[in-house]
């Protein structure tokens, strides 16, 4: 048999085309990574049926990580803030880190590369209070609905919702809402493009 050719292991392509012991195998390893995941992070990770973890996680600061099925993980994504994120099913999480004090909802078939997702200013707008602790007006929950691609080094900052099926291009900054099916671009991100709305999956 090649070994150049792609097989999947838990519902996902991970290694090459093997003989069926050696999948057996990479499979068992896998499972083995995300159990050891589970059991440094207790109740704070929360994981479904063929959960990938690959390439190193981070979830510090009280954190809670709630990740779907068939959720993977891959190069080094950090998770903290001490609120939560829930991530649905079928998602890539890819090198991202995740900065929670409230809440973020990453949807079902997300691609989510190494970009910047947060929910706070981390310090108060108004300069007489910029040196006090943060104050609920500078954090407010991010939603990414399902089917988002978020490109490389893009920023997603406080209160933004980004719609279904839509694009955010690399670099771009994304503060409130994005309609569903488009890509934007730059700072601030603005539509570019329209996009024909993906099938419904179950």
């Amino acid at each position: 048999m090649s070994a150049t050719a792609t097989a999947p292991v838990g519902g996902h392509v991970v290694a090459g085309r093997l003989p069926a012991p050696a999948r057996a195998l990479v499979h068992l390893g896998l499972r083995a990574v995300t159990r050891a995941y589970r059991l440094r992070y207790g109740r704070r990770l929360v994981v479904g049926e063929d959960v990938i973890i690959f390439g190193g996680l981070k979830l510090q600061q009280g954190t809670t990580l709630h990740l779907g099925d068939r959720v993977r993980v891959r190069r080094g994504v950090i998770v903290n803030g001490g609120g939560e994120v829930h991530v649905g099913a079928d998602t890539l999480l890819n090198g991202c880190w995740i900065g929670a004090t409230t809440r973020v909802d990453v949807g079902r078939r997300c691609l989510v590369s190494d970009c910047f997702v947060t929910d706070s200013d981390f310090h108060n707008l108004d300069p007489a209070e910029r040196h006090l602790p943060p104050g609920p007006r500078s954090r407010k929950p991010v939603v990414i609905e399902d089917n988002v691609w978020i490109g490389a080094q893009a920023w997603v900052l406080k209160g933004s919702r980004i719609g279904r099926d839509s694009v955010v291009s690399a670099v771009s900054v994304v503060r409130g809402e994005v309609p569903p099916a488009v890509v934007v671009l730059g700072n601030p991100a603005t539509v570019v493009k329209h996009l024909p709305p993906a099938p419904e999956h179950v």
